[in-house]
């Protein structure tokens, strides 16, 4: 079975650990937790480590530049030695706004500083003993004695997130995969991402062997079709309110939804927000309906990605239907 993973995209910590055992027991490959200003993608993560045995575990995505990097280097090696070893570190350079606002930190030249941030990290973990120094453009760390007793491995996955095709060529050189976003048409992926990465693999001298491309996928399940239909409608549209995003909407045909949706935005009319996520453009961004129709529909993925992210909406759906539609991911999709 191709490898498939889950993105737990709840509030509730202990939620998130009943998924994770469910989706290791069901033969995934991987569970994701995910960071915002009120969520912390590390700790969350250690309950995960500590409550599971076999199943990867990834940050998808803890914001690159809210900590210094030493702090994201003995981070990550605690939870690597926490989970035996089972560690993915997705990380996301996030926007200036979300730099400057909600962590008071700079936000400049993302790029080059997020590729300089990995290539810092490997040289941390690499380390075995005596001084650590480092000196880049953006970071010049130097540590007399630096040792790192009980790491679980020399160097640990890093996935970046990227939208745009600079971000995602930068992922490829530099990363060991791609964490893609929620809201890509699978015309976006196949005409702008994949390019992007065989062009930073490239460039690079890689194997594209080496290199992961993950991204989340809408994934609404449900026995009532319509409902599960509507909350992936109602996801899409909130990510269509984000001017990041018109590349990946007006490439793939979507304009005039896309400027429905702010329209309706403007007085948060939820309702026609939805309404204007016409079925063209469902059917291109998420996978919908009951159990056997997402089977079918994430099945068009198997040529278009390495490791779909199974992500379920959360916008404007009650919390006990968000734990419903993971359960029913994990039951949908296990091994069979």
């Amino acid at each position: 079975m191709p490898q498939r993973s889950i993105v737990l995209v709840m509030d509730s910590i202990a939620e998130m650990v009943e998924v994770t055992r469910l989706a290791e027991a069901a033969g995934f490959d991987l569970a994701w937790d995910w960071e915002f200003f009120n969520k912390n993608a590390l700790v969350r993560l250690a309950a995960l480590a500590s409550a599971t045995t076999r199943i990867g575990l990834g940050t998808g995505i803890a914001y690159a530049f809210g900590r210094s990097p030493m702090l994201t280097a003995s981070g990550a090696a605690d939870l690597d030695e926490l989970s035996g070893g089972r560690l993915v570190l997705g990380l996301g350079t996030g926007t200036k706004r979300m730099n400057e606002e909600w962590y008071g930190m700079p936000f400049e030249h993302p790029a080059p500083k997020v590729a300089e941030l990995c290539r810092l990290l490997r040289h941390v973990w690499a380390s075995a003993g005596g001084p650590m120094r480092f000196q880049g453009e953006f970071y010049n760390l130097s540590i007399p004695q630096y040792v790192r007793p009980g790491q679980a491995r020399p160097t640990i996955p890093i996935y970046l997130a990227g939208v745009n095709p600079i971000m995602v060529r930068t992922a490829a050189e530099v990363a060991d995969g791609l964490v893609g976003h929620p809201i890509y048409p699978r015309s976006y992926l196949r005409d702008y991402v994949r390019p992007a990465i065989d062009d930073g693999l490239r460039r690079a001298g890689r194997a594209r062997e080496s290199f992961t491309l993950a991204s989340c996928v809408i994934v609404s399940v449900g026995h009532d079709r319509e409902q599960a239909r509507r909350e992936a409608r109602q996801q899409i549209a909130f990510y269509s309110t984000v001017r990041t995003y018109d590349l990946l909407l007006d490439s793939a045909g979507f304009s005039q939804e896309k400027d429905a949706i702010r329209l309706a935005f403007k007085t948060v009319d939820a309702a026609r927000m939805a309404d204007a996520v016409s079925d063209e453009m469902l059917a291109a961004t998420a996978v919908a309906g009951t159990p056997d129709e997402c089977r079918e529909q994430l099945a068009v993925y198997d040529n278009l990605l390495d490791l779909p992210m199974l992500y379920a909406p959360t916008f404007g759906v009650d919390p006990g239907r968000v734990l419903e539609n993971h359960r029913l991911i994990v039951e949908t999709f296990a091994d069979r």
